[in-house]
C-alpha cells in the first residue's frame, strides 16, 4: 500500500465530448484496477466518473466540444482521488436537492440524478472553484486496506 500511495498518479485530458466518455471510462476503470479495488467498487467509481464528465460536458460546457476536460487521479492518505477540472460555467451543489427516488421512478423521469449518484457511489464529493475560475470535483474513495 505504502508503494501505491508514494507513486500513484495519472492523467488525462480530453475535449467536452460524449464521444470521449469511453475513454474517461476506461482511464478510470484502469487506475481503480492498479489500485486493486474489488470489481464492484471499481465499477462504483466508473460511472461517479461518467457522470461528473457528463455533467460538464452537458452544463458547463453546453454540449460545446471545444472545453477541456483535465483528469488526475492520485492516492492520498488511504484516498483514491480522482479530480476533474473543467472551466466552463460554475455551478453550485448545494442548490441542488435530493431527489426524491420513488416520485422520480413513478414519473419515468430521465436524467438528472448525476450528483445524487455520484454521492452514493463515492465516499466523498467535492465541488469548489480553483485558480483562474476553473471547476473542480473531487471525488473520493477509501482504500480499505
Amino acid at each position: 500500500m505504502n508503494e501505491i500511495n508514494k507513486k500513484f498518479e495519472k492523467h488525462l485530458t480530453v475535449k467536452s465530448t460524449t464521444e470521449n466518455l469511453i475513454k474517461v471510462r476506461e482511464f478510470a476503470r484502469t487506475a481503480a484496477e492498479e489500485c486493486l479495488f474489488h470489481e464492484e467498487d471499481v465499477e462504483k467509481i466508473v460511472l461517479a466518473v461518467d457522470e461528473a464528465c457528463t455533467n460538464i460536458i452537458k452544463h458547463a460546457y453546453n454540449y460545446s466540444p471545444e472545453g477541456i476536460i483535465d483528469i488526475s487521479i492520485f492516492v492520498d492518505n488511504n484516498k483514491f482521488v480522482i479530480s476533474i477540472v473543467d472551466n466552463g460555467e460554475s455551478f453550485n451543489p448545494n442548490i441542488v436537492p435530493e431527489p426524491d427516488i420513488r416520485e422520480f421512478y413513478k414519473q419515468k423521469k430521465v436524467g438528472g440524478l448525476g450528483m445524487y449518484l455520484m454521492k452514493k457511489l463515492m465516499d466523498e464529493v467535492k465541488y469548489s472553484t480553483v485558480s483562474d475560475n476553473k471547476n473542480q470535483v473531487m471525488l473520493i474513495k477509501y482504500l480499505y486496506r
